[in-house]
């Protein structure tokens, strides 16, 4: 398998620290694949027509595109006690749990083209108010939820937790909105489960290249 790949994507990320969690990290070629919405990757866009990663090559099979999906196909490849409960109140937990990762990532990318990329006439500071807004309501409902009852330790991790830590390295990466200030609980949790394997081997790097925004500002 081959996983197009970014190295500042959250999105991509999860997929990879999941492979990592999963055990079949060495089952998949990672290829960099670099993408914005204003330069087109004609490599990407031949695999997903939304022209993001990440991206899932398989062999014989049609390729799988958006990290939910990849993360649930990954999910079945391998023996281990599954990343995504397949029943009970724990897989919605799970689900819930990775629905508010993906949605606080969302709102950091939006937020960082109010802050960063988009021109400065162009920025809209009211949108940036209200998206600040939405992550910290986001960080706040996580300081309650987070389940702790599985944690980094022992316990079996989810693919909520996973989601979780990949967006808030994240947004810690790109200078959002600092999730741990008053926040013990969930800053805890997070430095914990930075000591992983799977986060230490997919550290993120690397900047945005919308070439057509620079070349706009000149």
């Amino acid at each position: 398998m081959k996983l197009l790949y970014q190295t500042h994507s959250p999105y991509a990320r999860k997929v990879l620290v999941f492979a990592y969690e999963a055990g079949i990290a060495d089952d998949i070629e990672v290829v960099h694949e670099e993408t914005s919405p204003l330069v087109r990757n004609a490599e990407v866009y031949a695999a997903n027509p939304l022209g993001k990663v990440p991206v899932l090559l398989r062999p014989g099979e049609v390729p799988l595109f958006d990290s939910d999906v990849i993360c649930a196909y990954l999910d079945t490849r391998h023996g281990r006690p599954p990343l995504i409960p397949a029943e009970d109140e724990s897989r919605w937990k799970a689900l819930r749990m990775q629905a508010i990762a993906q949605g606080l990532a969302d709102v950091g990318i939006s937020l960082r083209w109010e802050t960063t990329r988009r021109p400065e006439e162009l920025r809209f500071a009211e949108m940036r108010e209200a998206l600040e807004r939405k992550l910290v309501e986001g960080y706040d409902w996580l300081e309650r939820e987070l389940d702790l009852n599985t944690s980094t330790g022992t316990s079996v991790v989810h693919v909520g937790h996973i989601a979780v830590a990949t967006t808030l390295s994240w947004l810690e990466f790109r200078g959002m909105p600092d999730f741990r200030e008053g926040r013990e609980t969930l800053a805890m949790w997070f430095d914990e489960f930075q000591q992983r394997p799977s986060m230490r081997a997919t550290p993120l790097s690397g900047e945005t290249q919308d070439q057509l925004v620079d070349a706009v500002m000149r």
